[in-house]
């Protein structure tokens, strides 16, 4: 629906051209295409001419990742690269270490999407607060898995949605932030997991991106991204401006002047995340010295 976006490819290793047709009816300037299969994955990533548990998901998940990724760098070098599949605390150093094989790293470029986790803040906080939603703004930090994310109300938009949490309060609602998924697998009775609420915050995410690469000033999202916030996390999410060249600036203001709570939770957090930064890294090393051998 954006009408920043010409033209739409869509890649599966199976039954693309379906939802393709479905899209392709749907009276927007978008041009909808269809590729599958390997075969077809370096034509899908060509500009067009003009006319279950995370732990789970990471060995269904970080091959797929690997070779999407190198297709990118090997025929979309300079694109925005915005990785959403799960856990997305190692596919996103897994993306990094493939694009640093091919000579294709530019750290400014690559994202993991992380506002499902703000968009869901905002949503419980504005019904505990009785505010109008679309005035809500919760920054939240850390990675994208449980234990690893971070909802920092005490320095939610506006005061009154930060105003007079108490300690339960917060502890509940950040422990409702961070089990969401499950609250959704439990809802549908393990019959799937969250798809619409993350086509939202994916789209969200991606219409900032592209008004960013449109040249819009003032573009802010959070996202997980390669920084140095928190200098033991070479991948840390926060919230970031975003630009022509993908991530222009990095936010870590928003940890300065923690609660006690906020500051008890991101040491408690640190050691997760970075051990999932380490599963992804290894991952790429050993798949690259078996390739070796």
């Amino acid at each position: 629906m954006s009408p920043l976006v010409s033209s739409l490819h869509l890649y599966d290793i199976a039954n693309v051209e379906g939802v393709t047709a479905d899209l392709s009816h749907c009276n927007t300037p978008a041009q909808v295409a269809s590729f599958t299969g390997k075969d077809e994955l370096a034509a899908c990533l060509s500009p067009r001419k003009p006319g279950m548990t995370r732990d789970d998901l990471f060995s269904v998940n970080a091959g797929i990742v690997r070779h999407l990724v190198a297709a990118v760098a090997d025929h979309a070098p300079g694109a925005l690269v915005h990785v959403i599949s799960n856990p997305v605390n190692s596919m996103v150093p897994i993306a990094a270490e493939v694009l640093k094989q091919k000579g294709a790293y530019d750290p400014r470029r690559l994202f993991g999407v992380t506002p499902l986790d703000v968009v869901r803040a905002n949503a419980f906080v504005a019904a505990r607060r009785g505010l109008p939603v679309a005035d809500v703004d919760v920054p939240v930090v850390g990675g994208h898995a449980a234990a690893t994310i971070l909802p920092l109300l005490s320095k939610a938009r506006p005061k009154a949605a930060a105003a007079a949490f108490t300690d339960e309060e917060v502890e509940e609602l950040t422990a409702r932030i961070r089990d969401s998924g499950t609250e959704v697998v439990e809802a549908k009775a393990g019959a799937g997991s969250a798809t619409l609420s993350m086509a939202y915050a994916a789209a969200r995410f991606l219409e900032a991106s592209l008004r960013g690469l449109d040249g819009h000033d003032d573009v802010y999202e959070c996202a997980y991204a390669q920084s140095q916030v928190v200098p033991e996390l070479p991948f840390f999410a926060c919230r970031v401006k975003l630009g022509r060249d993908g991530v222009e600036e990095v936010l870590g203001s928003e940890l300065r002047g923690l609660t006690d709570y906020e500051a008890r939770e991101l040491e408690a957090l640190k050691p997760k995340l970075k051990a999932s930064i380490d599963k992804g890294i290894a991952y790429v090393q050993q798949n690259q010295e078996a390739a070796l051998n």
